[in-house]
């Protein structure tokens, strides 16, 4: 089996897994654990324990991998793989029992740095609907419905968008950028048919992926928040970037289909 293929079934097993705990863990009501950038930053007991859940896994099957993570400290592995983890995307969604939340896993070559690694497999699964979207370098994006349903594969909406198209963002937690945010906004605005804000990022990759929305943009992501729905998104046929460097970052995350992604680079002035 190649490597890339192994590591997409690591991912996929854990994930579920993962997903199932939190799930769970949502069932039986949700604690506060703790604040982190601000007020409205929020970490769950069940972040922190899904987290050290795919940790574990992950080291039972790959103990030489590095780990980064959301919710615990990074390691260097030898294998020159590294697993990036958000353990539950979007919490504040989970917080509130809105069931728009994640677990994203990746497994990505060379440095742990999104400006340089490269992607390998990645998954992000929605216990909520118990879909489960993944990919593997060069082999394609898929969404399982269910595990005795066949595979879908995904691609992006190629356009034309005539009537405008349907985008995705998502806004900070710092009130400070809410301003920059807003106006940003109102830039891409003569592209939208309708603006949607979903609260997880992963998710709203995912859904560019599956045709579910024509583009998602979003300022401040983590690499964590992206690095196995950026792959989704180009295995699907999409383009994803961003700054500093053309890469998905801090400063700015796009992705789309066709040529609206150009359009949106140009709206958000990203050069």
């Amino acid at each position: 089996m190649a490597l890339d293929d192994e590591l997409a079934l690591i991912g996929i097993r854990i994930a579920r897994e993962a997903g199932e705990l939190a799930q769970r863990r949502r069932a039986e009501g949700v604690r506060i654990a703790a604040t982190k950038s601000g007020v409205a930053d929020i970490v769950t007991a069940a972040d922190r324990e899904v987290e050290a859940l795919i940790r574990a896994r992950l080291a039972e099957v790959r103990p030489d991998d590095g780990f980064f993570g959301e919710e615990s400290d990074a390691a260097q592995g030898t294998s020159g793989i590294t697993w990036v983890v958000d353990p539950i995307d979007g919490t504040v969604n989970y917080a509130y029992g809105i069931p728009a939340y994640a677990v994203s896993i990746a497994a990505v070559s060379g440095e742990p740095d999104p400006e340089r690694w490269t992607a390998l497999a990645g998954a992000v699964y929605a216990p909520a609907t118990d879909e489960l979207f993944h990919a593997t370098r060069g082999g394609g994006a898929w969404l399982d419905r269910g595990r005795d349903v066949q595979p879908e594969r995904l691609a992006v909406n190629p356009g034309p968008w005539a009537a405008g198209a349907l985008l995705a963002t998502g806004f900070g937690y710092d009130p400070a950028t809410h301003a920059g945010d807003l106006a940003r906004l109102a830039t891409v605005m003569p592209l939208a048919r309708d603006i949607r804000r979903i609260g997880s990022a992963s998710l709203d990759l995912a859904s560019v992926a599956a045709g579910r929305l024509d583009g998602y943009f979003e300022r401040g992501l983590n690499p964590w928040d992206h690095a196995a729905g950026v792959l989704l998104v180009t295995e699907a046929g999409g383009r994803v970037g961003g700054s500093p460097g053309d890469r998905p970052g801090k400063t700015m995350t796009i992705a789309a289909g066709g040529d609206l992604y150009t359009a949106l680079v140009e709206a958000i002035a990203i050069h």
